[in-house]
């Protein structure tokens, strides 16, 4: 064995559990609920969650620089400029593969995309692959592979039913997770959480759809000898909301006596509203985005959706361009080249902000007119004209100069003199 095999065959193997997105225990929770990634999504919020998460990723704007003398510039005559931007398979726009891999990422902890590339090394194509099929392990030299099985679904590009892929030739988006390579389940991890909130929607749904809990009970004090027909009486005289109100009259010493719902009962009403706040808590969403507008107002909805954007989005997106940045470029193109998605348009705040904040910035003299108009999305203002110079106010200027004028002025007075 060599020096370097002996090296990497000591490194930890991704645990199969975390790499394959097993779900503990076979997937049952406390509740007695089997939670997986597909009945997890039957839950109203983690669905909420996972759609809003996943659409924001795959809307916000894509683009490819490369470094200049000057700062950067968008490369749009680079071959991946187009593939991420626009369309990264003939089957997908750019949309619907983001979200794709954004909803793999927040079930399962992964995100696998099979990366082909033509005869001389370049990407041309890119095709999701099912997180569930993927296994991620290392050899016995230590060098890490993916071993995915194909399905009927999968896209042609996979022939047999195991292939062995190298990093080469996978994109792959990780979640939190224990090694730093692969990721573990959000929905395995709080299986009991979501557990619960399935009972919940089950219990609510048999209770209406039963109707086994009676609005009263009428009481008499003898035998009744036909309890159906008294039964459909009360029913036709006094059911339904058309006949609200009326005023009933009992005979021979009979007595209703209305029930209400059961402290137990009650509470499950609470339960529920708690089971939002739970799903929005596991994904990092305000639970005003998933229609609990309880704590929320005028005056702190509007941080709230910046803190999502800073706290929720931004480190998204960051797995995202650090991911594509290590397995699509070359060594040589790592040095010049990034992707970037464009957080500032969730950023801008208000109108009335955006403006006091340009104003800042333009007579400050760190943005032109045309700085501006970029990030309003308006046409640029042409150079001769002015666009693109850099204003300060006149009454500023370096602590250095400070009384140089007075300075001037005064030599000029004693030159005047002589």
């Amino acid at each position: 064995m060599s020096f370097l095999s002996s090296i990497f065959k000591s490194r930890d193997k991704p645990k199969d559990r975390i790499g394959r997105g097993w779900t503990y225990l076979g997937g049952s929770s406390a509740s007695g609920k089997a939670v997986n990634e597909e009945t997890a999504m039957q839950l109203t919020a983690v669905y909420a969650c996972v759609r809003i998460l996943s659409e924001a990723v795959a809307g916000l704007p894509l683009h490819l620089y490369r470094y200049t003398d000057k700062g950067k510039e968008k490369a749009t005559d680079h071959p991946l400029y187009m593939l991420l931007h626009d369309e990264p398979n003939p089957e997908m726009s750019s949309f619907i593969f983001r979200e794709t891999l954004m909803t793999h990422l927040l079930l399962w902890g992964n995100a696998y995309a099979q990366i082909i590339r033509n005869g001389r090394g370049d990407v041309i194509w890119l095709y999701p692959l099912m997180p569930d099929k993927m296994r991620v392990d290392r050899d016995a030299n230590g060098r890490l592979f993916y071993e995915y099985t194909r399905s009927q679904d999968d896209p042609p590009t996979v022939k047999s039913n195991t292939v062995r892929l190298s990093p080469y030739d996978v994109l792959h988006v990780p979640g939190l997770g224990f090694d730093g390579l692969v990721g573990y389940s959000p929905i395995a991890m709080a299986r009991n959480a979501i557990g619960m909130g399935l009972s919940c929607d089950e219990y609510g749904a048999k209770f209406f759809a039963n109707g086994a809990y009676p609005g009263g009970v009428l009481e008499h004090p003898g035998t009744v000898k036909d309890p159906d027909r008294l039964r459909s009486n009360w029913q036709t005289m006094f059911g339904g909301s058309g006949n609200a109100g009326k005023i009933a009259v009992l005979e021979e010493g009979m007595k209703f006596t209305p029930i209400s719902i059961s402290p137990e009962q009650a509470q499950f009403l609470e339960m529920r509203k708690f089971q939002i706040d739970e799903i929005a808590r596991i994904f990092r969403v305000p639970p005003h985005m998933v229609g609990d507008l309880e704590k929320s107002s005028f005056s702190n909805i509007e941080q709230q959706s910046l803190e999502f954007v800073k706290y929720t989005l931004d480190p998204w997106v960051t797995r995202w361009e650090q991911s594509m940045q290590r397995a699509l470029f070359t060594p040589e193109e790592k040095k010049s080249y990034f992707f970037k998605f464009n957080l500032e348009g969730l950023l801008r705040g208000d109108y009335q902000s955006r403006m006091n904040g340009y104003a800042i910035g333009r007579q400050n003299g760190w943005m032109s007119a045309n700085d501006i108009r970029a990030l309003e999305n308006l046409d640029r203002i042409p150079a001769e004209q002015g666009g693109d110079l850099y204003l300060v106010n006149g009454n500023m200027m370096p602590l250095s100069e400070a009384g140089s004028a007075y300075r001037d002025h005064s030599d000029g007075k004693e030159e005047n003199r002589e």
